[in-house]
């Protein structure tokens, strides 16, 4: 029986580095800033409102780090121990954030009803103003992860975290002018209320794509028997088993496979058809195995 192992290596980066690395680094200044002016203004102003979102600002800080430093790590070499590399970090900071922006609409919710059932007064103009310059900023680094937000789902997580924090900054605006011209203090909370739901709701597929990313699911994008039929469709493959697709990160996904062949002199042509096949799938890394035979108990049609 021939027993053979192939294994191929393509990195190709669809991101840009520096331009994800300078959002980041932009990012994280601009806001940090933001939260320095908003906690100043709050305590001048005695404005719970400012305060609050002074420290949901902050989680933002927290989580623009988070999604940083996994994405340094996952540009380190592998090592003997880590043979992978740290790619696997990206998607975990993509959960993290996942579920910090999950606690964030919580703390928005939860804040909101107190406010709606406890009404309190708040200087309109003070809080539009600032919320203002809120807006400018959590926009401006929204911006600069709208590049990669469709290729990366960590810069997926930071985009998505800055849109919803502009989005909530508007909603403080326009209950600002509307609290200086009505006096009507309600609005705060009703606004409050709303942006948490529509936050919560793009939130959704950030926290199910990173948790199937986190379990080593296929990721979305590659049809998993659509990979095994083009396998089986390569001449010279009699059979396919063992067919393992999964993330190595929120941008390269790996495969291993177990074919058989019907003639081992072909074996070389064979595994360059699947490879190649494999990367216009966007499986930049694949381990391929050829036998002449079946080994015995082995089924085909094993999906494992």
């Amino acid at each position: 029986m021939a027993h053979h192992h192939h294994h191929g290596h393509e990195h190709h980066h669809d991101i840009d580095v520096s331009n994800l690395n300078s959002a980041f680094i932009l990012g994280i200044v601009l806001n940090t800033a933001y939260v320095v002016v908003e906690a100043v203004y709050g305590l001048i102003y005695n404005s719970m409102g400012l305060l609050s979102d002074a420290g949901h600002n902050l989680s933002d800080v927290a989580t623009l780090i988070i999604a940083m430093v996994a994405f340094k790590m996952s540009q380190r070499k592998p090592t003997e121990r880590y043979t992978y590399g740290y790619r696997k970090m990206t998607v975990q900071a993509s959960l993290i954030n996942a579920l910090l922006l999950c606690v964030a609409v919580g703390a928005i919710l939860v804040e909101s009803i107190s406010k709606l059932i406890h009404p309190e007064a708040v200087d309109g103009d003070a809080v539009a103003w600032v919320a203002g310059v809120g807006v400018v900023v959590n926009g401006i680094t929204a911006w600069l992860f709208m590049r990669d937000k469709n290729r990366d789902l960590n810069a997926k997580g930071a985009f998505l975290h800055m849109a919803a924090d502009a989005l909530v900054s508007v909603g403080v605006v326009v209950s600002g002018i509307i609290i200086h011209f009505t006096g009507l203090y309600v609005i705060d909370p009703i606004i409050g209320i709303v942006i948490a739901i529509i936050v919560g709701w793009s939130t959704k597929d950030l926290l199910q794509k990173s948790m199937r990313m986190s379990l080593d699911a296929v990721p979305d994008g590659i049809d998993y028997e659509k990979v095994r039929q083009a396998i089986s469709d390569v001449p010279g493959v009699k059979s396919v088993h063992h067919l393992h697709i999964w993330p190595l990160s929120t941008t390269v996904t790996a495969m291993t496979t177990h074919v058989i062949i019907s003639d081992p002199l072909e074996m070389d042509n064979v595994i360059n058809d699947i490879r190649k096949k494999m990367q216009s799938m966007g499986i930049k890394h694949s381990t391929i195995e050829t036998e002449t035979k079946i080994s015995s108990g082995e089924s085909t049609e094993c999906p494992c």
